[in-house]
């Protein structure tokens, strides 16, 4: 077999994959959030009591951390549309910063460590409710990002899909904050980790073979 035919016969299954614009996507990207957390308000989601929820460090403590993780992911997983590019050391860097933003929490929410205690300020019931609704909230943002990596060309389909999952599921819990009706910092990471949790286990899991180029 000659080279040329070999070649041909490699090449024959290729797609064509327009070039990135890392500009373009993230401007989608953040059009998609931007349409969720428009009708988050409009549709009446958020808190009451909007005022008095400012006064609470936990407030922009959630606020401040999830924006950055989902920001930072998001630009990772654009760039990691593009097939040159590796995602695995920023991957590594978003968990220390994880690890960070949750100690952070937890130390302004330093309490009573009895199990009784414990269980009272995790509150099962309404923590399963409330990582329900992080789920629910990070849908939009996956598909969007979803639909760019099927567009891209990225060489390592899990990273990208990792990174996809945690700035959806970060944006998730960042609208959540507006109509969260806890302030309790372990409920917060315990149950905004749990939610969180689902949605990068599942589009690290599922994306990488919808998303195949």
């Amino acid at each position: 077999m000659s080279y040329d035919s070999l070649i041909d016969q490699l090449a024959k299954d290729l797609k064509p994959v327009r070039r990135r614009r890392l500009n373009a996507d993230l401007a989608i990207v953040a059009a998609i959030c931007g349409v969720e957390l428009l009708l988050f308000f409009r549709l009446g989601m958020a808190r009451a009591g909007m005022p008095s929820m400012l006064q609470h460090p936990s407030f922009w403590w959630r606020l401040a951390s999830l924006g950055l993780i989902a920001g930072i992911s998001a630009i990772l997983a654009a760039l990691s549309f593009n097939p040159a590019f590796s995602p695995r050391r920023g991957i590594r860097a978003l968990a220390v910063l994880v690890l960070v933003c949750l100690g952070t929490g937890l130390c302004i929410g330093a309490g009573p460590d009895g199990l009784k205690t414990l269980v009272q300020r995790l509150d099962w019931f309404d923590g399963l409710h409330c990582a329900g609704k992080v789920i629910a909230l990070s849908l939009p943002p996956v598909v969007g990002l979803g639909l760019l990596m099927r567009r891209g060309a990225p060489t390592d389909m899990r990273a990208t899909s990792l990174l996809v999952g945690l700035a959806a599921a970060a944006w998730g819990a960042f609208v959540f904050v507006f109509a969260c009706p806890f302030d309790d910092p372990l409920y917060i990471a315990v149950w905004y980790s749990t939610g969180c949790g689902v949605v990068v286990a599942l589009t690290r899991m599922l994306l990488p073979r919808l998303a195949r180029w």
